[in-house]
């Protein structure tokens, strides 16, 4: 395990420990974001004070880009890419599936196109799972590792989504799942877009799709589907991203976005 992904590991489990002691402890909104339903927790902020403070100390030149805290420059061309509680709402209502994700990357957040992570670790905080990988090492939970296998048909496939704040999003949202569903052994949508790229890694989902990702979202679990073998991408072999992101095996990747396209699903913010 190199330094970087150790760094991951070691901070991930950490702050999936507090993120977990304070949901034992109870959980109140702090403040909405994007919309009344897009909730953030005091604990959100507490874990990303945790982990911005960690890397200021043991990694002070690298930059930072956080869902709660913000942004700093990087002086060594690397970027911790952090979601502190990815499936917030989930952590609220207290079903377990909320997640710690970290990563760290290459290139200019700002762009899609421009970015790649080289070592992530996402930690289920409700269940002590710990998901991890390295770029051109491979993937492991819990130490072991993850291979993604053929796939199977779209008809025969089990897959994950998940839904945008913005009502009007939704509404499109809605409308391409509905149509989706007929054609695919069923849907889940469990809360954490982390969660869910783990989960195709691990085959407890066969594919996943989503519109208006952010990085912190999605950095650490798409390394960990690559290095496991799969596809993530966005329409028309763009990078995933808010516009769309795809995961899964390459055959299965490429029939779901033919259908999500053809319902409708486009490349649009």
């Amino acid at each position: 395990m190199t330094e970087l992904l150790d760094l991951a590991r070691t901070l991930a489990v950490e702050a999936g420990d507090l993120a977990a002691r304070r949901r034992r402890e109870g959980v109140e909104v702090a403040a909405t974001k994007s919309t009344v339903v897009d909730v953030v927790t005091a604990a959100d902020r507490e874990v990303e004070a945790l982990i911005r403070g960690r890397l200021a100390e043991l990694r002070p030149g690298d930059g930072f880009y956080g869902e709660e805290s913000g942004t700093a420059d990087s002086a060594t061309g690397l970027t911790w890419v952090v979601d502190p509680i990815d499936g917030t709402v989930n952590y609220l209502y207290g079903i377990p599936a909320y997640a710690v994700s970290i990563a760290v990357a290459e290139g200019d957040l700002g762009d899609d196109e421009a970015w790649q992570p080289i070592a992530g670790c996402v930690v289920n905080a409700a269940t002590g799972e710990v998901f991890a990988a390295e770029r051109g090492a491979g993937a492991h939970l819990d130490g072991a590792p993850l291979r993604i296998g053929d796939g199977v048909p779209l008809h025969l496939a089990l897959i994950g989504t998940g839904f945008a704040y913005r009502p009007e999003i939704r509404a499109e949202q809605g409308a391409v799942v509905a149509g989706l569903l007929p054609r695919v052994r069923d849907i889940r949508r469990i809360g954490s877009a982390a969660l869910d790229l783990c989960a195709v890694a691990t085959g407890r989902l066969d594919a996943y799709y989503e519109r208006t990702l952010n990085p912190w979202d999605h950095a650490a679990g798409t390394l960990i589907v690559r290095e496991a073998g799969g596809v993530v991408t966005g329409l028309a072999g763009a990078a995933p991203g808010r516009r769309a992101a795809l995961a899964g095996p390459r055959g299965l990747v490429a029939e779901l976005e033919a259908a999500l396209v053809e319902l409708g699903m486009t490349a649009a913010d």
